[in-house]
């Protein structure tokens, strides 16, 4: 990574209806970095990475990508971008090689054979080549999809919840060809729901409602949201979670295997209560450490009590 940006936006705003879908979000992605976008389903995240591909026009903001104006190079923009969307898009009823000599026709690579042997062995792909599309598995539809995004060889990989049903392994294999391709140099930006992919990114950015509400590297975004975690053990756990729901200081109660995960922003308070309910059922109380996945959990609670 070096610390020129090869995403920069600023107050990037898009309504549709008179509702703002994107609402102004600021954002940079330095060049070879892996940054993660965070989100409940309906934040902004697709739209966000729609406008800055220059599949759409903001109605506010500007910015740059791989150093061009978002409003007015949107043509450059998408030559030099690989954009993986949510939903698998190649031909079924093609193989594996047909589908990428189609993609290769589209960006008029030449050799065009060379250009897909390439990509087929780069990827594990050259032994199924003859497979049709819509007989692989989820995780060899992913691949052939990242295929592909990077035979044209783009300076930045656009990724819009890339594993969705896709299982564990495949999902690391994955991973592990991400971080392959930016410590070759490739910028990634990631849209995810797991938060153990979030935890593999260089830094993460949450959205919420449209806005940008969280970024920085996970460490920094576990700290700056302020909360305190302590964990109950014992029998009497769902009773325990019964009095602790509408505790003063508790924000969260989530049963985790057996033990309760309790979160919240007042510590003082929250473990006041924590003591308090464990002592009356008996239970056994210590402190944790705050998780990615109770900060995700609380930001998503402080939109809907905001109204967003």
């Amino acid at each position: 990574m070096n610390g020129e940006a090869a995403i920069e936006v600023r107050g990037l705003t898009k309504r549709y209806g008179g509702r703002a879908v994107v609402d102004d979000v600021s954002l940079t992605v330095r060049k070879g970095e892996i940054a993660g976008f965070l989100g409940p389903n309906g934040s902004g995240k697709t739209t966000t990475i729609r406008l800055m591909c220059g599949l759409l026009t903001p109605d506010a903001g500007e910015g740059h990508v791989l150093g061009h104006d978002i409003r007015r190079a949107g043509r450059a923009i998408k030559r030099e971008v690989g954009y993986m969307t949510q939903r698998f898009s190649f031909y079924e009823d093609l193989t594996i090689e047909e589908n990428l000599n189609f993609v290769a026709g589209l960006y008029g690579l030449r050799p065009a054979r060379k250009h897909v042997a390439d990509t087929l062995a780069g990827l594990g792909l050259t032994a199924r080549r003859h497979q049709l599309a819509g007989a692989l598995s989820g995780g060899w539809k992913q691949r052939l999809a990242l295929a592909a995004c990077i035979m044209h060889a783009p300076k930045l990989l656009m990724l819009d919840e890339p594993t969705a049903g896709v299982d564990p392994k495949a999902r690391r294999e994955f991973w592990d060809e991400i971080h392959r391709l930016a410590a070759d140099g490739l910028t990634v930006l990631v849209s995810t729901h797991y938060m153990d992919e979030a935890e593999r990114c260089h830094r993460i950015n949450y959205i919420s409602a449209g806005r940008l509400v969280a970024k920085g590297t996970v460490a920094e975004v576990v700290r700056d949201a302020g909360l305190t975690t302590v964990v109950l053990e014992g029998e009497a756990l769902a009773e325990a979670a019964r009095r602790l729901r509408g505790a003063d200081g508790v924000d969260q109660v989530a049963p985790f295997g057996a033990t309760l995960h309790v979160v919240g922003r007042d510590g003082a308070s929250l473990r006041a209560s924590a003591e308090r309910v464990a002592a009356e059922t008996g239970s056994r109380m210590s402190a944790a450490e705050t998780s990615l996945e109770d900060v995700f959990i609380q930001l998503m609670g402080d939109a809907k009590d905001t109204g967003r």
